[in-house]
């Protein structure tokens, strides 16, 4: 059974969860439309990506341009994401203890090995990177920045990540991701994803092929104060699965703990 994990909410002292602000809700969801190859979205576009109706749609846009959040361009008649974005992310990053911590030891395992390291965490459905360093000798078709999504269901990061939820949010996402893919083998899919799980709370680890010639094993990693995150190891190779968790376990798994005894205690 998954294990739990720490889900961080912003309580009221001596009340329960805040009341959601469902304008705030849809305007973030306006925000997340946009992803790599979407730089410009029109209403109907927005509309269709978020659920929410034209007008809705229409109304929010408006109160992101004010903001800046949004920029609007009239040729085309569609927005796209304004400065203010790419400073808020750049703040993130900055302000992360975690990357602070890992990047440097991330770059060096990466260019001893000769291997791809990455670092991510979960967002819905998906994983987005934080960080990536990719040393592999072989030259791969992906290339992947910070801030890149990637399925949940078919990656090793995702899977590491999914090893680490509780029961009862394990069981919902597995509902939500066998409605998104029924009909694509989610049967299959299912069957890897607990074969993964079962792999992380036995090994560490899980290893995951979801795209041609490249393995990658992945292994979750706990910190006070911050959410789950996820570190994976990859290569471009020909080899099968088998020998590259031979090669790379060790690594990966030193270099999470590595991680982990530098990051700083909270009292």
């Amino acid at each position: 059974m998954p294990n739990s994990t720490v889900n961080i909410e912003r309580i009221k002292p001596g009340q329960g969860k805040a009341t959601p602000n469902r304008s705030l809700e849809r305007g973030i969801a306006v925000l997340r439309a946009f992803r790599a190859g979407a730089s410009m979205l029109g209403n109907s576009e927005i509309a269709e990506r978020t659920g929410l109706s034209r007008s809705t749609v229409s109304r929010l846009t408006q109160s992101l341009i004010e903001t800046g959040m949004l920029e609007y361009v009239p040729q085309c008649r569609a927005y796209r994401l304004g400065v203010p974005v790419l400073s808020m992310a750049h703040a993130m990053r900055d302000g992360s203890q975690v990357l602070r911590v890992a990047a440097p030891m991330m770059a060096e395992v990466a260019m001893r090995h000769k291997i791809n390291v990455g670092l991510a965490v979960a967002e819905g459905d998906e994983m987005i990177y934080l960080e990536s360093f990719r040393y592999n000798r072989r030259q791969s078709l992906r290339t992947v920045v910070s801030g890149q999504r990637i399925p949940m269901a078919l990656t090793s990061l995702g899977r590491a990540h999914l090893a680490t939820l509780a029961p009862e949010a394990f069981n919902a996402m597995m509902r939500a991701m066998a409605d998104k893919n029924r009909g694509r083998g989610w049967g299959e899919l299912r069957r890897e994803i607990d074969a993964a799980v079962s792999s992380v709370h036995e090994k560490g680890y899980c290893v995951a092929s979801w795209q041609p010639q490249v393995v990658a094993m992945a292994t979750p990693l706990r910190f006070d104060e911050y959410a789950v995150h996820v570190l994976n190891v990859s290569v471009s190779t020909h080899q099968d699965a088998g020998a590259v968790e031979a090669a790379l376990a060790k690594p990966l798994m030193e270099l999470a703990a590595a991680i982990q005894e530098r990051m700083p205690r909270v009292e």
